[in-house]
């Protein structure tokens, strides 16, 4: 780093500027084909396979507007509180670039689909913050680059490049918030909540799967400096294609720290995009940031306006599904939990995969307390998100359901569910592998609590004497004797009956 580069910590970037946001996310609609030609949008084709004139760009190609790629696009509009426009248009945007077939992106300018909106969203402390939406308009993805023989995968210090259009033409949205204002030190958590907040919601309408690792929801973080007290916003930075909810939330935190020391230093802030990365969780610098009338819009003219009738919009509300923060608060009811118990389940991206273990057959006690706590440690250790644990919603319900029936205890159950994420197979495969079973014979574990007591003779006559607390030593005793495989409610009972105690 330069010496204008170096970092001034957060807390003093804070003391001296407030920071603005604006956050634009992509994503990739999950439509069978493309937006403007009926080329297929399937993953893992083989290169430039799904490709056409139209999609390519080539003279004498004529698009069609993909009608479930509309429909999509007012189903977020909705979603998102926001206006949805009566007429509105496509436009051309204008640049060269190679994963550019045509030149020019299909885009919409200044008559978007849907305007107006905001999402309320919830922080780690329970408070509700509200972001207010710019717009959400229709356009089309671009194809793919790869760099080849430089160092880091990009285009500078590359031998040469590889293009792949099969990307080329598949339907984006793109949905711009207004100023993120009044975040103060919790932008970069704002950020993260709102980029979480918004996947779930895409997810919810079932218009994109949104995983942001496979490129589907895809963010730009903009964001700007100004002096406490002013009005008057500072000079932003984009950070492009930024790809999980954890490094929004770092690219935020970064750029505050770099523009501060910019600005500390006595320098300026450059208005251009810049690249996030992942292992240090810096940004560099790409490109100075062209302003709209460098792209030099105008009307598409070989298509024509799109007019949602009313009819079809309130047709479209009304076929909303429930959406995640009416989805929360209901389950937040019928689990019967507290507002912190609910945001650290939303925290740990675990409602779904509790939901689908619940529908599987598990009490909504166990599914919580698995996926909250062995599951939840393991993805962390691992670095990776709930989700990607090899193991599913239906293997964690029988775990639960054996543990309900007596035939596993927690103990067991851990290393039941250590063996289904090593790939030993489904819960039951690993329990008779590894002999997991809780000892259940009566006459086995009565001779373990027969030799328990007669090994610790002090502790029995306490017990006998009215200290039933002391009752764990010897309980834990069998559970040595027996490998932890007995079940240790049950045990104590036993040892209570032995000594004519009651419990």
């Amino acid at each position: 780093m330069t010496v204008t580069e170096e970092l001034v910590s957060y807390e003093d970037a804070l003391a001296a500027y407030d920071p603005v946001m604006g956050l634009e996310v992509h994503v990739e609609l999950g439509t069978k084909t493309k937006m403007f030609c009926g080329c297929s949008t399937r993953l893992g084709a083989e290169p430039n396979s799904q490709t056409c004139p139209t999609c390519l760009g080539l003279p004498g190609s004529l698009p069609v507007v993909n009608a479930t790629g509309v429909e999509s696009a007012i189903k977020i509009g909705l979603a998102l509180n926001c206006e949805i426009a009566e007429w509105c248009r496509f436009a051309r945007k204008n640049y060269f670039y190679p994963d550019m077939p045509k030149n020019f992106q299909t885009s919409q300018y200044d008559e978007p689909i849907a305007f107006n909106g905001y999402l309320d969203v919830a922080l780690e402390d329970g408070e509700t913050f509200r972001v207010h939406i710019e717009r959400a308009h229709m356009e089309e993805d671009t194809g793919k680059s790869t760099h080849i023989g430089g160092a880091t995968g990009r285009i500078h210090g590359a031998v040469h490049s590889l293009l792949d259009y099969n990307r080329a033409g598949i339907p984006l949205i793109e949905i711009v918030t207004k100023p993120i204002v009044g975040a103060g030190s919790r932008a970069p958590e704002v950020a993260k909540a709102y980029v979480t907040e918004l996947r779930e919601l895409i997810r919810a309408l079932g218009v994109s799967e949104a995983r942001m690792e496979m490129g589907q929801m895809r963010c730009d973080v903009n964001l700007s400096l100004r002096p406490n007290g002013s009005e008057t916003f500072g000079t932003r930075s984009e950070t492009k294609n930024v790809n999980s909810l954890r490094s929004v939330e770092r690219a935020v935190r970064f750029e505050i720290q770099r523009h501060a020391a910019l600005l500390a230093s006595g320098g300026s802030v450059v208005q251009e995009t810049r690249h996030f990365h992942e292992d240090t969780g810096s940004t560099t610098s790409g490109r100075i940031k062209e302003e709209a009338e460098d792209y030099r819009y105008f009307p598409e003219p070989d298509l024509v306006p799109v007019a949602p009738s009313r009819e079809w919009v309130e047709e479209l509300c009304s076929r909303l599904p429930e959406l995640p923060r009416v989805r929360r608060e209901r389950l937040k009811a019928e689990w019967d939990i507290s507002d912190h118990e609910m945001q650290s389940v939303l925290n740990a991206g675990a409602i779904d995969p509790i939901v689908a273990t619940i529908d599987a057959g598990a009490p909504a006690d166990q599914a919580r307390k698995w996926w909250m706590g062995e599951l939840a440690r393991r993805a962390n250790e691992d670095g990776v998100e709930l989700t990607a644990l090899p193991i599913t919603p239906v293997q964690v319900a029988r775990v639960c359901a054996l543990v309900v029936e007596g035939s596993l205890n927690d103990k067991l159950a851990r290393q039941v569910i250590e063996g289904v994420l090593v790939g030993e197979g489904d819960p039951d495969q690993v329990v008779d592998k590894r002999g997991l079973a809780v000892v259940s014979d009566e006459g086995a574990l009565g001779t373990a609590v027969d030799e328990a007591i007669a090994g610790n003779q002090a502790v029995a006559e306490k017990i006998r004497s009215g200290k039933v607390a002391a009752a764990g030593a010897l309980v834990g005793a069998v559970m040595k004797a027996t490998g932890g495989k007995a079940d240790a409610a049950r045990v104590r009972e036993l040892i209570l009956e032995k000594l004519g105690v009651q419990s």
